[in-house]
């Protein structure tokens, strides 16, 4: 248990992950998954979601990864932790990710519940600059999409635990450029990293590979 000021943080506890399942039927279950992505993102108002093609590539990410260990930081409704458990259920790894408002990780369980996920993710209701601390390495990948004044913590936090070859995601580098100064200097000027910057929805992400 985890206590910040008078809110309690606690993870959920999930269960093992199941075996995966036959190409045939994992092709049925994703366009499933897809078509509920694409409701939520209608009906979820204010939650601040990855665009549907941000979201395409980090589903892809993980694959050419074969990540068996993700982090993100700032799960939302779980709308991104979503792509890349489809990702993940493939390579047959498992995604931690971390949420600091209460509201939007019961939502993102109960979206995780609803699709059948939940045993991919370990969905933590907790202040990412005291959690991520606690979390060893290391990671295939990790992906922020939080606080943006904190991003060149978080990438402080992370980087060390990224394992050569991994890489580091981050939402909103365009739109929030400013903001974000810090932490595109760091992805930008770190010699261990070769850092693409794409423009697949209205608020940029860049994807940098750790050497």
């Amino acid at each position: 248990m985890i206590a910040t000021a008078n809110v309690a943080f606690q993870h959920v506890p999930l269960p093992r992950a199941p075996l995966r399942p036959s190409k045939r039927c994992r092709n049925a279950r994703h366009e499933r998954i897809k078509a509920y992505l694409d409701e939520i993102r209608k009906t979820q108002q204010r939650t601040m979601n990855i665009d549907v093609a941000e979201g395409e590539r980090l589903y892809h990410l993980v694959r050419e990864l074969d990540a068996k260990r993700v982090l993100e930081i700032g799960t939302s409704n779980g709308y991104s932790t979503i792509w890349m458990a489809m990702g993940l259920e493939e390579t047959g790894g498992k995604i931690i990710s971390v949420e600091f408002d209460e509201g939007r990780h019961k939502l993102a369980v109960e979206n995780f519940i609803k699709l059948g996920l939940d045993a991919l993710a370990d969905l933590r209701f907790a202040d990412a600059l005291k959690e991520v601390p606690r979390i060893d390495g290391p990671f295939d990948l990790v992906f922020i999409d939080a606080w943006k004044e904190d991003y060149a913590a978080y990438f402080d936090l992370v980087f060390p635990k990224v394992r050569s070859g991994g890489a580091i995601a981050a939402h909103d580098t365009t739109s929030y450029a400013k903001e974000m100064a810090a932490f595109l200097e760091r992805v930008k000027s770190t010699p261990e990293l070769k850092t693409e910057f794409l423009s697949l929805g209205p608020n940029g992400m860049s994807i940098s590979f750790k050497k």
